[in-house]
């Protein structure tokens, strides 16, 4: 699958709004919305004054989820198929999906500083999942998982940097976290509630829907 391998900074700006893909950077000085508070390109500043379609927000708003858990149109549409055949409100089952992604609890456990990072935790195969060796980003973790993270000394160092770094990040109430261990159980299926951002999934169902 491909990556984006641009400016990180330019996707924020374009969604007018801080994703954390960089990890701490995004909460100093040196992050580009906080320097550039306008969408990218030659006339940024004009189109960040043009009022939106019905349209241009339904778009929008996917384009800042999608581009938030660093999945591709493709890979994003799959899970949206998934929670419109899935009992329950689509909108919400389409966050628990992303949500329950491997790399995604890596780094809400504040193993990693950004998804991004947690994406390269897990392949570099130092997770395991009920005591099973797990290299792919995208699994999906269910309600009495154990995540236990695995690394040789250097590695192990650096998670530790990652856990003082994240160490002010409230790990979600659906994971409980021992960090001298470094291992996670999966006390229930996440909620919207758990998110704390502003994502408006709604308009991301009337988008899919049309």
């Amino acid at each position: 699958m491909g990556r984006y391998t641009g400016p990180t900074c330019r996707l924020c700006r374009r969604e007018q709004q801080k994703l954390f893909l960089k990890g701490t950077r995004c909460s100093t000085e040196k992050c580009g919305l906080a320097k550039r508070d306008y969408v990218p390109g030659q006339h940024g500043e004009a189109k960040a004054r043009i009022k939106l379609s019905n349209y241009g927000l339904q778009l929008r708003e996917k384009q800042k989820v999608k581009r938030m858990y660093g999945l591709f149109e493709k890979q994003f549409r799959r899970y949206f198929k998934i929670a419109s055949k899935t009992k329950g409100v689509t909108g919400k089952v389409l966050l628990q999906l992303l949500e329950r992604r491997l790399d995604n609890v890596i780094f809400r456990l504040g193993l990693a500083t950004s998804r991004a990072q947690a994406r390269q935790v897990v392949r570099h195969n130092f997770i395991f999942v009920n005591s099973k060796r797990v290299n792919i980003p995208s699994y999906l973790i269910v309600k009495d998982d154990i995540v236990q993270l695995k690394a040789k000394d250097k590695a192990m160092a650096k998670i530790k940097d990652n856990l003082e770094i994240s160490k002010d990040r409230t790990v979600p109430s659906w994971l409980e976290f021992n960090p001298a261990q470094a291992q996670a159980k999966v006390l229930r299926l996440p909620e919207k509630d758990d998110i704390q951002l502003p994502i408006q999934e709604q308009l991301i169902v009337e988008l899919y829907s049309k």
